[in-house]
């Protein structure tokens, strides 16, 4: 039944394709299914109506707008099963619907024989639809819109109606995420056959609205025949990882966590990382930082250990002789005590996270280790890869991909859709708010994943479950109120979320 095939939030599919992906393998699920492309086409049609029905049950005439594609049939077998439902239905074809051609055109031809009419995009009548269905471009965007598109974008988002988009919101790359010009901003978008991984990461939160998903009855053959390297991860995953603790443990079983940073001005970074390390269980934390920060940082938590260490009294050994993990990064600068202490990391064994400022001073101090985990925000990201940020913004996947073969180890690309890679798969994690928008947010970040390695968690293991403890807790700390959110305000649902 198609109704068993809606999903939505939770439920979504985890596997993650490239438009590419699914044009090559869509036909042969469907024939290894007992049914054709155009029987894919009119179950699409069906399933768009039957989320209509219910996602606007009021809803008595709808705009169908159509393009030249297949995207584009999937509306006309909606529209067809719309009219038949008694639904007034204007359809609106950009360009010359005559053109269309193969599965499209046998779609506007079952239009037709419904009685149906096939008008220009200019004769739409946005005023007195209830609902715009956009069935204009789906996977099909290549490069930039044409103009025609884009006034007809604009003329959707201007209208204030609510829009349903077919497999994805038009004028968004269905690889990347991107938008070049303009996209439909759409209430609810139902993705078709397999979730496209540009809906999950970059500016496709502003646009898809509530994410819903059919695999039209092919979703297992298509699995089987295309094999992903992109997946979807929640906490359900992977909160597993941390087991309960017997009642003879202590602190020595669950690691030494040594955090680098807080230089002179900033030791509040460096007290994030630190706690945040405690929070997550990490049996013993100390910071090693500048003498005039020492006091500060430890001060609001006895808990902490902590060094205070001018460059002149720097060695190789502080890192060496206690620690089994270490962070380096949070408040760090780019001076010579900074400069210093960040050669000493690169000479370690030890597992380490990196952030921050020491990402920047990576810039002059290239390195590739297999066992560490990099943490750039957009703007870091753009500096170790030598680029504007627009350019990684436009392609995420390559830049998470590009940075991890540049430096090994694991690689986090922090943002709307954080990216985590390991050279082998990304992972997708959407968690996460705009409240996150303040000052210590990936400080406590980078602690979370160090005091998760201080507990015997590998580092890929480590990345993917700190970056959804830190989603998820911000999530919680901003249930009713985003604005104003703190990065120390998660503390208290970190505790709750390592405790599964």
């Amino acid at each position: 039944m198609l109704s068993e095939q809606l999903k939505v939030n939770a439920s979504l599919p985890h596997s993650l394709y490239r438009a590419q992906q699914i044009k090559d393998f869509e036909g042969i699920a469907a024939e290894q299914a007992g049914t054709t492309l155009y029987g894919l086409m009119k179950r699409a049609g069906q399933a768009c109506f039957q989320l209509f029905t219910s996602h606007f049950p009021e809803a008595k005439k709808v705009l169908v707008l159509t393009g030249s594609g297949n995207n584009g049939g999937d509306g006309y077998v909606f529209a067809a099963i719309a009219k038949d439902a008694g639904l007034h239905v204007q359809l609106c074809q950009v360009g010359d619907a005559s053109e269309l051609t193969g599965d499209a055109a046998q779609a506007r031809n079952a239009w037709r024989i419904e009685q149906g009419v096939i008008d220009g995009i200019e004769q739409a009548d946005f005023e007195r639809c209830d609902v715009i269905v956009d069935a204009l471009l789906g996977i099909g965007l290549l490069g930039t819109l044409r103009a025609e598109y884009q006034r007809l974008i604009h003329r959707i988002n201007q209208s204030n109606k609510p829009v349903l988009s077919v497999d994805i919101p038009s004028g968004l790359n269905a690889d990347t995420g991107y938008i070049s010009d303009v996209a439909v901003n759409a209430d609810a978008t139902l993705c078709l056959v397999g979730l496209k991984q540009g809906l999950f990461t970059g500016r496709s939160a502003e646009y898809c609205g509530t994410l819903y998903f059919s695999g039209l009855g092919v979703e297992n053959e298509f699995e089987q025949l295309c094999k992903n390297t992109v997946s979807r991860v929640t906490y359900s995953d992977v909160s597993g990882y941390l087991t309960p603790r017997t009642r003879t443990s202590h602190k020595g079983f669950f690691g030494k966590t040594l955090v680098i940073g807080g230089n002179v001005g900033m030791p509040g970074a460096a007290r994030l990382a630190s706690e945040a390390a405690l929070r997550c269980g990490s049996g013993l934390v100390k910071v090693l930082t500048v003498p005039e920060n020492l006091h500060t940082i430890l001060s609001g938590r006895p808990e902490l250990m902590g060094e205070g260490i001018g460059l002149n009294k720097l060695t190789n050994n502080i890192l060496q002789n206690w620690a089994t993990v270490l962070t380096i990064g949070p408040g760090l600068g780019s001076d010579q005590w900074a400069q210093t202490l960040l050669d000493y990391v690169l000479e370690s064994e030890l597992p380490v996270v990196v952030d921050a400022d020491a990402l920047n001073l990576l810039v002059d101090k290239p390195a590739w280790k297999e066992n560490w985990m990099l943490t750039p925000h957009p703007g870091e990201a753009a500096t170790l890869l030598g680029c504007s940020i627009s350019k990684i913004e436009e392609d995420r996947f390559s830049a998470v991909r590009n940075l991890q073969r540049s430096f090994g180890g694991v690689v986090i690309l922090k943002g709307a859709g954080t990216l985590i890679c390991d050279g082998k798969q990304v992972y997708v994690a959407n968690v996460g708010n705009p409240g996150m928008a303040s000052g210590g947010m990936g400080d406590v970040l980078s602690g979370i994943i160090a005091g998760l390695l201080a507990q015997g968690l590998d580092s890929l293991q480590a990345s993917i479950l700190g970056v959804s403890i830190h989603g998820l807790a911000a999530d919680a700390a901003a249930e009713t109120d985003e604005r104003g959110l703190l990065a120390s305000d998660l503390f208290p649902y970190i505790r709750k979320l390592v405790n599964p």
